[in-house]
């Protein structure tokens, strides 16, 4: 189906350049396989908080006060809800370059390489997949959120805090919704709603933890770029795999190293 826009959506310049950092295992899957890997929402090692919105900003919106009982249990009840909408949600991490850097090479692509693209060969790349897919800028912080009690899922899961502001992050997602989940998993056997789903209550074995969409690796992949502090193996290594698969990607070295 064609890919979907969604409410508060940001987009960069069709021709920005992005880049994906990965590790050479994580490179030598994606050229054995041609396909793009999507993490659920839920199992993002950074933040465990990852999609859903700050305590603070829910306080805000529904006017609920701190040490209220009812208030504490209808917080708890909405923070559950939104931490299990979440799981239907597949994403894929790209960088919108501007520079290379060498936080963002410690921290995403460490002794490995970054894959180099444009917005809108990745926006093609997704265009008539089967699921729902989306793409568009993270916006960081909660300022740009609905202060009212609609709450929009996609624009949560399109958000990290403000502390993360240096990804500047695009964000590819798919939804795979469970037909069975009733989002009551948060709550426990006297019916007090938690923050979270809960251990006793687990998700169908059939949720993933990820997704893999087959593309046209050619047609979405510009150049290669390795890691600065990555071993000449790791390049010769990319390039073996681009011989092997016989694509024409140039490849160079990071201008940091």
């Amino acid at each position: 189906m064609p890919i979907q826009s969604y409410f508060g959506q940001k987009e960069p310049p069709e021709d920005a350049e992005i880049w994906r950092f990965m590790s050479l295992r994580k490179f030598q899957d994606l050229m054995a396989t041609e396909e793009l890997y999507f993490c659920r929402a839920d199992l993002f090692p950074q933040d465990k908080n990852e999609g859903i919105p700050p305590e603070e900003y829910l306080r805000l919106v529904m006017g609920l006060n701190r040490y209220v009982l009812e208030d504490e249990k209808e917080l708890n009840r909405q923070m559950g809800s939104l931490a299990q909408f979440r799981e239907m949600y597949y994403v894929n991490c790209w960088h919108l370059f501007r520079q290379e850097t060498p936080e963002i090479w410690e921290e995403f692509g460490k002794d490995g390489l970054a894959i180099c693209s444009r917005y809108e060969l990745l926006k093609s790349a997704l265009n008539g997949m089967l699921d729902r897919t989306y793409l568009g800028l993270v916006q960081y912080g909660d300022q740009h959120l609905t202060r009212t009690r609609r709450f929009n899922t996609l624009q949560f899961i399109s958000t990290k805090r403000i502390e993360y502001t240096v990804e500047c992050e695009v964000r590819a997602f798919l939804e795979a919704q469970d037909p069975l989940d009733g989002g009551n998993r948060h709550f426990d056997e006297n019916n007090r709603p938690h923050r979270g789903p809960l251990p006793e209550n687990p998700r169908h074995h059939w949720v993933h933890n990820s997704k893999r969409r087959r593309i046209d690796l050619r047609a979405l992949i510009k150049r290669l770029v390795v890691s600065p502090s990555a071993s000449k193996e790791v390049s010769d290594e990319v390039k073996l795999w681009i011989n092997v698969k016989q694509h024409s990607y140039p490849v160079r070295k990071s201008v940091l190293g």
